[in-house]
């Protein structure tokens, strides 16, 4: 509504020399393009006759009319300064409004790519606080793992070995206790040849306790693993051997029955 306003106004300035020029010029060419309107149709009548050789004639008449167009130079409507003043306003508010609504599209799209380079820049500090703690992190754990000299890892090695060992003592010794009490130890009587006959072996003062032989298997498992079996001597009581033998404590070795071994138990 305003920029109708102001071509009015524009118009309104015009001299009436200037518009009856600018009239005059229209009515010119709304003849020119009256004559052209006519020779058309006449044209079109005088192709229906002949069509093929109208088209081809119809069509170098067009070409040598474009390449002629190309080549011409632009000529103005009128001559009048003050037509030529006001054509050029007329152009310029309409150029000007077109630039405005482009800076209008620009600003938009400047604000939307402002927003948007916010909120990157907030991802962008957040990753950062999070590279520094990690990197925080790294360097407390580097200097932790530094103060902890090759010292302190072998006094928490010998440490951790001394608590097996003492758990270990305290195994064997319940082991010990629990044997002396459902297992006792052999009491030699050379005398009463009618216990020894109805127990049917020997009994030796040599003979170790039952206790005693578990403690040479474990013994010999831990020292040589590789080689775990243990000669039986004298010093082994036969019945004890039976007895570790048929619980599945012990097993014999399988091409001498004379060597044993401690089960393995997972």
């Amino acid at each position: 509504m305003v920029e109708g306003r102001a071509d009015g106004e524009a118009a309104a300035q015009l001299s009436e020399a200037a518009q009856a020029e600018l009239l005059e010029l229209c009515e010119e060419h709304f003849g020119r393009l009256e004559k052209l309107q006519n020779e058309i149709i006449l044209s079109e009548s005088d192709y229906t006759e002949n069509s093929q050789e109208q088209s081809v004639n119809g069509l170098i008449a067009t070409e040598a009319e474009m390449k002629l167009w190309l080549s011409a130079e632009p000529s103005l409507l009128a001559k009048n300064s003050e037509i030529l003043l006001q054509a050029g306003k007329e152009e310029m508010l309409k150029l000007c409004s077109e630039l405005e609504l482009v800076v209008s599209c620009y600003e938009a799209k400047r604000d939307k790519l402002t927003e948007t380079k916010e909120l990157e820049q907030k991802w962008l500090e957040e990753k950062k606080q999070v590279l520094e703690a990690a990197e925080n992190q790294k360097e407390r754990l580097k200097m932790e793992k530094e103060t902890l000299s090759g010292q302190s890892i072998l006094l928490d090695t010998k440490e951790k070995i001394l608590k097996m060992k003492t758990y270990q003592e305290k195994l064997m010794e319940t082991l010990g206790d629990v044997l002396e009490v459902h297992v006792p130890l052999l009491q030699h009587e050379s005398s009463s040849s009618k216990k020894k006959k109805n127990i049917g072996y020997e009994i030796s003062e040599d003979l170790i306790s039952l206790s005693e032989i578990l403690e040479v298997l474990m013994n010999k498992v831990l020292n040589t693993p590789h080689d775990p079996y243990v000669t039986i001597d004298h010093t082994f009581w036969p019945p004890y051997v039976e007895l570790l033998l048929r619980h599945g404590i012990a097993v014999r070795h399988q091409e001498n029955n004379f060597k044993i071994r401690l089960e393995t138990f997972f």
